[in-house]
């Protein structure tokens, strides 16, 4: 299961707290998913990679209750935390940085802190990724709400390739492998 964190609606749209949804939407797209369903309070499809299935989902509660949709789901299809791969950004990695871990805190991520409440363990996998830090007065949750500026897109897009490569490395072959190619 990939889940690809955010918030739902167009005003959230590329924003940098939207990462997440931005590289399942990739995932699905080079995959060639067209169907998905909304289910477990989020939006759900189903694909193929080398002989596996995956789940990738959307949550759609906003970033701090994602893990209302993330628990129901990964109860109902996986049967190990460690199955799930949570896609998200992340304000302590500089711009077009990731980062993959097998577990850990959610390290003031309120969207992480509500997949470890919801599924009561934090050994689920994360694959974060860098989206800047606030580099103005601006509050943090006004800087993950703003848009990539123009200069910035151009990182953010090669950030999300290789995102949509570990993600799917991941699913393939696993963490261990992810994190020494993209560590």
């Amino acid at each position: 299961m990939i889940v690809g964190l955010g918030n739902p609606g167009t005003q959230y749209r590329n924003t940098r707290h939207n990462i997440g949804f931005e590289v399942i939407d990739r995932i699905l797209q080079r995959l060639g998913v067209t169907k998905s369903v909304e289910k477990h309070q989020g939006v759900l499809a189903e694909a193929f990679h080398e002989g596996g299935k995956l789940i990738l989902i959307k949550p759609m509660t906003f970033m701090n209750r994602s893990g209302d949709c993330v628990a129901p789901a990964a109860r109902n299809r996986i049967f190990e935390p460690q199955d799930v791969l949570v896609v998200t950004d992340d304000v302590n990695l500089p711009l077009g940085r990731m980062r993959v871990r097998s577990g850990g805190s959610a390290g003031g991520h309120n969207g992480l802190k509500s997949i470890i409440e919801r599924l009561g363990t934090q050994d689920f996998h994360r694959l974060r990724l860098g989206v800047g830090a606030n580099d103005t007065s601006r509050d943090l949750a006004d800087h993950v709400l703003s848009k990539f500026r123009p200069d910035e897109r151009a990182v953010v897009e090669e950030m999300v390739v290789k995102a949509v490569d570990a993600a799917l490395l991941w699913a393939s072959a696993g963490v261990e492998r992810v994190m020494n190619a993209y560590n």
